[in-house]
């Protein structure tokens, strides 16, 4: 990167889940990037409950590092919960935000700091190719639909883990307490400025993803359940689609009788007609359901996340 698209400051926050043999080469891969990206820097390393010794090598590499910092929570609360616990504690004007596991390399990192000084707000990485399964690709596929559904932005379809962004976009969000986050329409409540740029994207060096493709699907779901009222505007759709359906049946019903004289017989069709809006009334039940669930969690006001512990030092050395 030339010298004058050096940045004042850049924080780097990675979520870390059971990654304690990954994350040495991660950190010394991440130094000469950001060396040559900026005169000021920190990783922030968010601990989100691992079960392996995750932690304990955060200490040993803040310890050694003066410009990496751990934060580790009281449990695992999700990626999207660990991202927001780091980004809320950035102090650069510029976050970036990384996989753990390598599949995004931390060499692509000057691509969208040079796309974000163009002027935007947020610049995704998107990958050249996914590294993931058949069901793994469809859920991601379903979830970006769903997204962009949410975010009402074309680029939603191009979201990725791998982000850059303007810190001060938090802003948008610095009182946000509900449990289920997504922290790409939390970005769409504070800009409309977004890019994407294509990176490499590389298989996973160790372990295994923890995004299923059932859990890709439930994220999808909470992603328009709680932070859009498609779901509802869905379920009025189809009672009025069902009233219009019944409001069919009994002319047919009332016009056989006239014509021919007798009623509609069988069970099976009175039967049919019973299952069909039933089952249109449930679904609607369920959706409005949802969405009690999420007022039900604010007003409790749970948290996003609590840290347990921090370790690192406070000034950039």
């Amino acid at each position: 990167m030339d010298e004058q698209m050096r940045f004042d400051g850049v924080t780097v926050v990675i979520p870390v889940y059971n990654s304690a043999e990954i994350l040495p080469e991660l950190i010394a891969r991440l130094e000469p990037v950001l060396e040559s990206c900026t005169g000021e820097y920190e990783v922030i390393l968010v601990d989100d409950g691992s079960r392996d010794e995750s932690w304990q090598v955060i200490e040993r590499l803040s310890a050694s590092n003066s410009w990496v910092r751990g934060l580790r929570m009281m449990r695992n609360y999700g990626q999207h919960n660990a991202l927001l616990c780091g980004l809320r504690a950035a102090r650069f004007g510029i976050t970036v935000t990384i996989d753990d596991d390598l599949q995004h390399p931390p060499e692509e990192i000057p691509r969208l700091l040079e796309k974000i000084s163009e002027g935007f707000d947020v610049v995704y990485g998107t990958p050249l190719k996914q590294q993931h399964g058949l069901l793994r690709n469809l859920g991601s596929y379903v979830t970006r639909l769903t997204l962009q559904s949410t975010m009402g932005i074309e680029n939603a379809r191009k979201v990725s883990a791998f982000r850059a962004m303007r810190t001060q976009v938090r802003q948008a969000f610095t009182h946000y307490q509900s449990p289920f986050v997504v922290l790409d329409v939390l970005l769409g409540w504070g800009t409309t400025r977004f890019a994407a740029v294509p990176t490499l994207h590389l298989p996973r060096q160790s372990g295994t993803s923890n995004y299923t493709f059932s859990k890709l699907i439930l994220h999808g779901i909470n992603m328009l359940t709680g932070f859009s009222v498609l779901p509802l505007q869905l379920a009025s759709l189809l009672g009025f689609a069902s009233a219009f359906f019944g409001l069919l049946v009994f002319v047919y019903v009332i016009g056989r009788f006239f014509i021919e004289g007798g009623s509609v017989p069988g069970f099976p069709f009175l039967a049919s007609i019973i299952a069909i809006f039933s089952g249109v009334q449930l679904f609607a039940i369920g959706i409005i359901g949802e969405y009690l669930a999420r007022m039900h969690f604010r007003i409790m006001e749970r948290p996003p996340y609590v840290i347990r512990e921090e370790t690192g030092h406070l000034e950039n050395g």
